[in-house]
């Protein structure tokens, strides 16, 4: 059966859905799983082993995306994040069995529509995702191996990383930017407070990684650190690459964004900052790899409770 699953949304979102793809997958191999992503996503999904066929979401129009739907002769669409252009594609292409979760206009152009609430938080988002599996396959098994995406080269690319760098520690990872659904973090003062507590153990090696438009903030850190040894990395040599280096870090450390679950993905420990409400929680959008592996903070608002916490996450990562 081709089965197409529909996450076009940012990294984070993307990642929370690749363990329905792998269950999918699992429960027949004879199951062709195709997947529509955003441009981002792409090198990281013909990564994954459990994906066969990825149709990059441009923005095309719905009459040229359900064209292109139509060739890959889909029997059925699980559809994880919908709006009404996808819909009406999937509408369009006669994918004979559609289903989504029942939130929006859209929903009346599939053919089983879920109620979910997501809202509701009554499980993570990953969790969600694989429940809209049973739809299909109701006798299907939700379990999924962690970590979810290994690479057999991922060593050698962390020696040269090591190699080119000096590094001869364990690697402490912090990436202090964010975006996606994150709306707490710590301020770059607070960031700077921790990363020299953990110089100060003289255990780890530090490495700050920056994404590929966070030029400025990259800059600005190396401002702060001039007097350390501290490795800055502008990651500009593709997702793919930063998942394989990031798989082979000690522990990575950063607010609730696409790259947590890249690290939470390839099988990292992770300790990472939530917002204080059910939208932004930890319980919401914990990652994908082992619960034993993750250390969520909930930041909050008030300035009391928030430097209480923030003792507490210096006394952890001395810990650590």
């Amino acid at each position: 059966m081709n089965i197409l699953v529909v996450r076009n949304d940012k990294l984070g979102d993307f990642i929370t859905a690749l363990p329905s793809m792998y269950v999918l997958k699992q429960y027949n191999p004879e199951n062709k799983i195709i997947v529509l992503v955003a441009p981002l996503n792409k090198t990281l999904a013909q990564k994954c082993d459990f994906i066969d066929e990825v149709i990059v979401d441009t923005g095309q129009n719905f009459f040229t995306l359900a064209r292109t739907l139509s060739s890959y002769k889909i029997a059925a669409s699980i559809t994880l994040f919908s709006n009404t252009r996808v819909a009406l594609a999937q509408f369009m292409a006669q994918i004979k069995i559609r289903i989504a979760p029942a939130t929006k206009i859209a929903q009346i152009f599939y053919t089983q529509r879920v109620p979910q609430r997501r809202s509701q938080v009554k499980m993570a988002e990953f969790e969600y995702n694989l429940e809209l599996t049973k739809s299909l396959f109701p006798s299907i098994d939700l379990k999924y191996k962690q970590p979810l995406l290994e690479f057999t080269d991922a060593q050698d690319i962390y020696k040269i990383f090591c190699i080119n760098n000096d590094i001869e520690k364990e690697v402490v990872c912090f990436h202090v930017g964010f975006g996606g659904s994150s709306d707490a973090n710590w301020n770059l003062d607070e960031y700077e407070m921790l990363i020299r507590n953990v110089l100060a153990m003289k255990k780890y090696q530090v490495v700050m990684t920056f994404g590929p438009d966070e030029v400025d903030l990259y800059e600005a850190m190396q401002n702060r650190f001039y007097d350390t040894n501290i490795v800055f990395y502008l990651s500009l040599d593709g997702l793919v690459y930063f998942a394989k280096l990031v798989s082979s870090f000690k522990l990575f450390v950063s607010t609730s964004t696409g790259t947590y679950h890249l690290a939470s993905l390839v099988g990292t420990s992770t300790m990472t900052f939530f917002g204080n409400s059910l939208f932004a929680s930890a319980a919401r959008w914990k990652g994908v790899g082992e619960d034993a592996k993750q250390e969520h903070f909930m930041i909050p608002k008030e300035a009391d409770a928030k430097m209480e916490l923030f003792d507490e996450v210096k006394k952890k990562l001395l810990l650590f």
